[in-house]
């Protein structure tokens, strides 16, 4: 199996280091990622610029042909798999991203975004995501796993596999849920405060998140709050 990854926390997260270990016990793989952090880059793509493409000679995971993307994670997909790779891929990873991504936050989600242009590509594309915390015991217990669960799993053109690890202690971590539905409800509930008045009568805002756990039984936000792993499935506009 050839294997692309991407990621939208760039190049140099510990997190794509991890996915790319991991995933090596599946087939060959190749990591194009941003150059540097695209989070909420959502699904877009560079129409108006040009994309360069460097390789990354240090990236640290023995036998994988690495490099990085003046572009956005979509960008890393398009180009990775059209361009980079001798062939397309037969699977688009992408993650595992710093911080969840449920509910509404899959809209914004660059994670999610490169997934779906995978899909879009003709791929099979699951994207990954953990909780924003320093302890990744239930990522590195279950990734494995879930990867060997959903490589063979046949989904619908448009779709991707949508996984979320919760940033908890492996003690506390109650096993995996498969199936979740997408949460109508959001992690933060935004304000924006006011940073600076400047000249012409402009005013220079600030996005501030409120933190937020309602959720409906039966969701992926449901899931990670009860401290599971959540796996489900997106389709992508238009399907």
């Amino acid at each position: 199996m050839r294997i692309l990854i991407t990621n939208d926390d760039g190049i140099n997260s510990d997190g794509i280091v991890r996915l790319a270990r991991a995933a090596r016990e599946f087939g060959e793989v190749w990591v194009v990622a941003p150059e540097s952090q695209r989070s909420a880059a959502s699904h877009s793509i560079t129409l108006h610029d040009t994309i360069d493409i460097y390789p990354c000679d240090d990236f640290p995971i023995e036998n994988v042909q690495a490099f990085y993307c003046s572009g956005t994670p979509g960008d890393c997909v398009r180009v990775g798999g059209l361009n980079v790779m001798p062939s397309k891929p037969d699977l688009v990873l992408s993650g595992i991203n710093y911080g969840y991504n449920v509910a509404s936050d899959i809209q914004y989600s660059a994670t999610c975004g490169a997934a779906f242009e995978a899909a879009f590509q003709g791929y099979h594309a699951i994207a990954l995501s953990e909780g924003a915390c320093e302890c990744h015991e239930v990522t590195d217990k279950y990734v494995k796993q879930v990867l060997e669960e959903l490589i063979n799993t046949n989904l619908a053109p448009g779709m991707i596999h949508n996984v979320n690890f919760p940033g908890c202690p492996l003690s506390e971590c109650k096993g995996i849920l498969y199936d979740r539905k997408i949460s109508r409800g959001m992690f933060f509930r935004d304000t924006y405060d006011v940073v600076e008045k400047l000249d012409n009568q402009g005013v220079r805002y600030m996005v501030k998140g409120h933190y937020n756990e309602e959720n409906e039984p039966d969701t992926d936000f449901r899931a990670i709050t009860d401290k599971y792993v959540s796996v489900g499935i997106v389709n992508n506009i238009g399907y």
